[in-house]
């Protein structure tokens, strides 16, 4: 029979940051473990021959989080009634509950399964004796590390596999703003692998540095289950205070930066970890005996030997050339191999620090690094670890790490400057001056982090990268101006009416020439790219692409676009008249007022997007013409869509009061605010919205705009995650103060 059960061990809920931090780091979970297992062998039959309790997983490692679940092999030798015994065990584990991760395995069988299955053979590595037959749990222990040794090697390619999954699932912890702390790569459950492979002889992976990051994460997580108060691995947003609070931190982003260099150190290990493990796999194929490697010449003072990159015998000398680690680096990522790990600490250590100017051959190999295309990432990531980038450019500290908090953003600020390089590379072959479009595009937002808008407050510091690498005045000036401008064309194209010639003027005035022009075209799409899917879509490229041809042909030629003509098929025939053609929308009606937000009220209800929008009154006739995109990807059912608009034409109020009543219940977010802008338009003034975005709203404000007296002659919409800029036109000069303030209380008052 198994005893009864004594109180479960637990963590006291509540407390004081004071009281919770005892229960965080390496002792407290020791203590945890040791609590578990106490209460364990209380449980477990005494005077029980042939079977044994074993913990696998964090009690295995007594690695126990506060909330952590139990991973247990009932081991026996063919004891009758086995079954019995167990559901003894494991119901009053359920009972308390504690999550249970069980199995039930005679000696041969558990080595077959490990045999075969790669996640038991890591999981019996942490395999631990709790009670019952010790001699036979360590003939499990023994037998299960000697099997991991000799079949680690032939399992090691399925265990990759699966990781690649996991990763492709979790993403990477380093670069994540909610990430997985156990399954992300770089977390956790990478850290049983290094243990594994480490483990397998094939590999030193536990170095000082992984250790302590491991260590780190753990009190992370520790902190993590403290402050929600059950078992959660994911650290998501509304925790971060709190957590960054129990480990003593000063605040959230700290603790973001501080998992992000942990989760890197982890997973480069992991990357030289599989090198090897190749390495030695592809030795073995091939009946390679071990005797002096083959080294090939890949660039001056670089080699390739056994598939990684060193440092050839003639570049190690008393006074090492400044250039050489970036040298390195750049044939690293052009030839798409690894530098190795002596080669990265050696370069680390003796390296001496860059002149300033830089040489030609610095400046030469950071343009050919930053053009490499996909040899770029590990290459710049490999240099970071080892704290070579720091040493080229010392404003890298300040940026490693750091959060962008906006949705749209997918990476920490160092990762999206490298990105953004990365995507530029594609559009090398679209601008006269490549190298500047890959250090502008890598430059582009070095102003995050600091006070003030981070276009402005960028532009002198990438003055001061570029003239510090050598580039002449004008190519500083080209770089300072890029890294100001920016975010003009996506902003302009997405937020004002690119028919205006106060538009083009406007853009043609700020950028100068063409050469210019083209080279932010070039870093508008990388930066897009490189930001994340919800930065990007194809109608704002298309937008980008038309206001680009017209300021290229305004600085060309000076002319600029004629005033927008509507469409002669809307001008004649009967009325109402409805076109629905791709992702445009026209209606055409008698005149009346309000006719652009009850379109606007039918797009909404089904389900389209607008992007922009432009009406007219000609001859007794309303016109509006609106681009659309489906907001679920599906497009509408032009049937549908065309009955209700022609309901709403003749001023049918059915779909509006539907929309209304569907748009009460999602109001809500930050507060939204109104900027005038009145030198913006050609014949009008324009009014833009700052709002969280909601079902809706641009027939709320077009309504509101309506009855305040505002006559709407274009509108543009941007939505950035769950926030609009939306722009609209309002006919006329709007000097009376009194009138824009009652414009926009009106405004504000549906929002």
């Amino acid at each position: 029979m198994v005893s009864e059960p004594s109180a479960v061990p637990r963590v006291p809920s509540g407390g004081s940051p004071a009281d919770q931090r005892t229960h965080i780091g390496a002792a407290a979970r020791a203590d945890r473990a040791a609590a578990l297992d106490a209460w364990l062998a209380r449980m477990f039959p005494s005077h029980l021959p042939g079977v044994s309790l074993i913990a696998v997983g964090g009690l295995g490692r007594r690695d126990c989080a506060p909330y952590s679940d139990l991973d247990l092999v009932l081991l026996h030798n063919g004891t009758a009634g086995i079954d019995r015994i167990a559901s003894a065990l494991w119901y009053p584990i359920w009972d308390a509950r504690l999550g249970l991760d069980h199995s039930v395995r005679t000696l041969p069988e558990a080595l077959s399964v490990a045999h075969d299955d790669v996640k038991v053979a890591l999981g019996l590595l942490d395999a631990r004796h709790l009670a019952g037959d010790a001699a036979l749990s360590a003939e499990l222990i023994a037998a299960s590390g000697d099997q991991w040794r000799r079949t680690a090697v032939r399992l090691l390619p399925q265990l990759k596999e699966i990781t690649a999954t996991r990763w492709a699932t979790h993403g990477e912890l380093a670069f994540l703003l909610e990430g997985d702390l156990k399954e992300a790569a770089g977390g956790l459950r990478d850290m049983t692998i290094l243990r594994g492979i480490g483990r397998a002889g094939v590999a030193d992976t536990l170095r000082p540095a992984v250790r302590a990051a491991d260590l780190r994460l753990l009190d992370t997580r520790d902190a993590l289950h403290l402050a929600v108060g059950r078992r959660v691995d994911r650290l998501v947003a509304q925790e971060r205070g709190t957590v960054a609070e129990l480990l003593e931190l000063d605040d959230g982003d700290t603790l973001l930066r501080r998992v992000a260099g942990d989760a890197r150190t982890i997973a480069h290990a992991l990357d030289d970890a599989w090198r090897a493990a190749d390495r030695l796999r592809s030795g073995r194929r091939r009946g390679v005996a071990p005797g002096r490697p083959v080294r090939r010449p890949v660039a001056r003072d670089v080699v390739e030997q056994d598939g990684e990159l060193v440092l050839a015998r003639t570049a190690i000398g008393p006074v090492p050339d400044p250039t050489l680690s970036l040298r390195v680096a750049a044939a690293a990522a052009t030839v798409r191999l690894p530098i190795a790990r002596a080669t990265c600490e050696w370069l680390a250590a003796f390296c001496p620090p860059l002149p300033t100017p830089w040489p030609a051959a610095a400046r030469a190999a950071l343009v050919s690094l930053l053009g490499s295309g996909p040899g770029l990432l590990p290459a710049w990531e490999t240099c970071d670890r080892y704290g070579l980038i720091d040493a080229w450019l010392p404003e890298w500290a300040r940026m490693r790490s750091l959060p962008q908090h906006h949705p749209v953003h997918r990476f920490t600020l160092d990762r999206h400057l490298v990105q953004a390089a990365y995507e530029a590379s594609a559009y090398a072959r679209d601008v006269e001056r490549p190298d500047l479009l890959l250090i502008g595009a890598f430059l582009h937002d070095v102003g995050k982090g600091l006070p003030g808008d981070h276009s402005t407050v960028g532009a002198p510091i990438a003055a001061d990268i570029a003239t510090r690498i050598g580039l002449p005045p004008a190519d500083v000036a080209t770089v300072e101006k890029l890294v100001r401008l920016h975010l003009l064309l996506p902003d302009i194209a997405t937020r004002r009416d690119l028919s205006d010639p106060v538009t083009i003027s406007t853009v043609a005035e700020a950028v100068g020439d063409t050469g210019t022009l083209d080279l932010l075209h070039a870093l508008a799409r990388a930066d897009s790219h490189a930001t994340g899917p919800a930065a990007w879509s194809d109608w704002k490229g298309r937008l980008i692409e038309e206001l680009v041809r017209r300021v290229h042909t305004a600085l060309d030629t000076g002319a600029l676009p004629a005033p927008p003509q509507p469409d002669p098929e809307l001008l004649e025939g009967d009325l109402p008249a409805v076109h629905l053609e791709g992702d445009r929308v026209a209606v055409a009606a008698a005149d009346r007022r309000g006719l652009l937000g009850s379109v606007a009220a039918c797009l909404a209800l089904h389900r389209l997007d607008v992007i922009a929008a432009d009406a007219c009154s000609v001859d007794g006739r309303a016109i509006v013409e609106f681009t659309t995109q489906p907001r679920y990807g599906s497009p509408a059912d032009p049937v549908a869509l065309a009955a209700d608009l022609r309901r709403v034409a003749v001023g049918d109020v059915s779909v509006t009061q539907r929309l209304r009543a569907r748009a009460k219940s999602d109001r809500g977010g930050a507060a939204p605010r109104v900027v005038w802008l009145r030198e913006a338009a050609t014949d009008a003034v324009v009014l833009e919205l700052r709002a969280p975005d909601s079902s809706g709203l641009l027939f709320r404000v077009a309504t509101a705009l309506d009855d305040a007296g505002a006559e709407v002659r274009a509108a543009r919409i941007s939505t950035l995650g769950g926030d609009v800029v939306d722009a609209f036109y309002l006919v006329g000069g709007w000097a009376d103060e009194a009138e824009r303030a009652r414009v926009e209380a009106a405004v504000l008052g549906v929002v």
